[in-house]
């Protein structure tokens, strides 16, 4: 309800406020705890068209700086501002899942991509102008369809179609097999095959599967996961794209096997561009009897999946916080126990799968338990699709084995002068050249997809740093560890940055980190510190080269001059104590 006003007015005036939280019989004070946990929710108005810059630090290094320079100068505000006629607002953003093609941007309900400053020059002065919005991918765009739109805006750069899931696809082949199966059989064909999580955490999905099935309960729910907010992730991006019917599938043979008869895709608001394309997928599958009652003449077999679209919020992509939103409440981590599939969704058992694994359950029930277990390694089987951006010739998407090291998989993207490589988006572990005969996989290096390559020129300080802040935006504040630890953990990186930081500084940073993952509630917490924690180990030399001790025994917290430099101008003078070199 709360989008459906956002994309009516811009914002959440305090009128809507009132009414909505009558007619639900909610508090005001409620409704705005929701609205103002969602980035792309406002309580103050915003402009009819909305620009939101992807802050990404492959953005970053792809030229937002200049990017973002030739909009404000366009549009003379700031980030953060409106137009004085209310037409167009600025933001920057944190990953829109588009690092392939960055610098990227979302404008209203449409993304532009590989911006240059001439391209987002052209873009600001056509919104300024008030010419259409949909103009900007195309003048034919009202006439196309809900796919073609989709591809006009945005190239699914699929580098290597692999086995599985990007090679060639029979429509419905798994699903006809669940049609014939019992559930118990379908439950155990998933475990066979050893088909883990994709989305990072690896729990054995068939396992997943069997504990909700096994839950009393008169009503079962089967979520979607497609809030992939992890920078540098967008492999799901992609299977949205090219394989909704396959993702559908899926999400229907869990129904089969758990004996659910609703079905929620839980859609990130960054992909919000894929709303129509998803929706008329959906509505074809129910034109074909693959949705709704008696799905394939089958008696009781009843599912239908309904899109719930996110709203900007990092932590949602936690499967309690994803739940949590899908209920209408602020996107905030659930207390465990129970797990979800004792009691999710409203109360009831739930099995939340993030795309690619229901993509993978699909091609399972298709060919069978041991072709996918024959793939991969001993402890991670089948295929694995790999977000590969930053420094690199060829970034895209890469359907690959598990067990490929990562400097092979470098090799194929072009990155022959990485000297670091972010496995697992922020939350993973940042690797040097030294590591790069490593295997992905759950055997060696667990990723949920994203792998960020940085060339010998990046600061790596500056990279920690960058996700630092991303973690601090995109904590719920509910814990005090999270909430505090990393802003704490922010303001130590900043010494090192800075120059003021002793070799004790480094025992604190291991100590503070420690301590956030201790006593974090949600992964988020349990997992922020990782950026510190991976370069402390294998970029060692990076916080040795900024350390250095004082010549009396005492190290600067921070640097005086800086402090000062306020001050000096106020006073439109000198400071004759701390300026050394001051005469009178």
């Amino acid at each position: 309800m709360l989008l459906a006003i956002q994309e009516r007015c811009r914002w959440i005036p305090p009128a809507a406020v009132e009414r909505l939280a009558a007619s639900l019989g909610l508090t005001p004070v409620f409704i705005r705890g929701v609205a103002s946990f969602y980035s792309f929710l406002s309580l103050e108005p915003k402009g009819k068209v909305i620009i939101r810059l992807c802050d990404d630090i492959i953005d970053r290094h792809a030229g937002l700086d200049a990017v973002l320079a030739a909009v404000t100068d366009e549009l003379g505000i700031s980030a953060g501002e409106t137009t004085a006629d209310g037409a167009v607002s600025l933001e920057v953003t944190p990953c829109i899942g588009l690092c392939d093609q960055a610098p990227a941007a979302m404008v209203n309900d449409i993304v532009l991509t590989s911006l240059t400053p001439e391209t987002a020059r052209h873009a600001a002065r056509h919104l300024k102008a008030g010419k259409p919005l949909h103009d900007l991918v195309s003048p034919h765009f009202a006439g196309l369809t809900p796919q073609q739109r989709v591809h006009a805006q945005v190239a699914s750069n699929i580098r290597a179609p692999g086995a599985v899931l990007l090679g060639e696809v029979p429509r419905e082949a798994g699903l006809r097999r669940a049609a014939t199966m019992e559930p118990r059989a379908i439950i155990a064909a998933i475990i066979a095959s050893g088909l883990r999580g994709c989305g990072g955490a690896g729990f054995a999905t068939g396992r997943k599967w069997e504990m909700a099935a096994r839950e009393e309960a008169s009503r079962r729910v089967v979520i979607c996961n497609a809030d992939e907010g992890e920078p540098g992730t967008f492999k799901d991006r992609v299977l949205l794209t090219e394989r909704p019917h396959l993702l559908f599938e899926g999400m229907t043979i869990a129904a089969r096997a758990i004996g659910a008869a609703e079905g929620i895709l839980y859609l990130r608001g960054e992909y919000v561009y894929l709303r129509d394309h998803l929706e008329a997928v959906l509505a074809e599958r129910r034109a074909a009897g693959l949705l709704g009652h008696a799905i394939l003449g089958c008696g009781g077999f009843d599912f239908d999946i309904r899109l719930q679209l996110g709203a900007g919020a990092y932590v949602c992509g936690e499967e309690g916080a994803l739940i949590s939103s899908c209920e209408g409440l602020r996107g905030e981590p659930k207390t465990r126990p129970p797990f979800p599939v004792q009691r999710g969704y409203l109360g009831f058992p739930t099995v939340v799968n993030n795309v690619e694994t229901l993509c993978h359950a699909a091609r399972i029930l298709d060919l069978g338990p041991d072709w996918y277990f024959a793939m991969g390694t001993a402890g991670s089987h089948g295929t694995k699709l790999f977000s590969v951006s930053g420094d690199c010739r060829a970034p895209g998407v890469y359907e690959l084995p598990y067990g490929i090291t990562v400097g092979e998989l470098l090799a194929l993207a072009g990155a022959e002068d990485a000297a670091a490589v972010q496995v697992g988006g922020p939350s993973g572990v940042m690797i040097g050249r030294d590591s790069f005969h490593r295997r992905l996989g759950f055997d060696d290096l667990a990723t949920g997809g994203a792998i960020i390559v940085f060339n010998g020129s990046r600061n790596i300080l500056e990279i920690v740093d960058y996700y630092l802040a991303f973690f601090v935006h995109e904590s719920c504040g509910y814990c005090t560890p999270c909430r505090v630890g990393n802003v704490f953990l922010r303001q130590a990186i900043a010494k090192f940055r800075h120059g003021h930081a002793s070799a004790e500084d480094v025992e604190e940073l291991r100590t503070l980190s420690a301590t956030i993952i201790e006593t974090s509630r949600c992964g988020l917490g349990t997992t922020s510190p990782n950026p510190v924690l991976s370069t402390l180990s294998h970029f060692p030399l990076v916080y040795a080269a900024v350390t250095r001790p004082a010549q009396d025994g005492q190290q600067a917290s921070f640097d005086i001059q800086s402090a000062i430099e306020t001050a000096r101008g106020i006073a439109r003078r000198r400071s004759f104590v701390y300026d050394r070199d001051f005469s009178q």
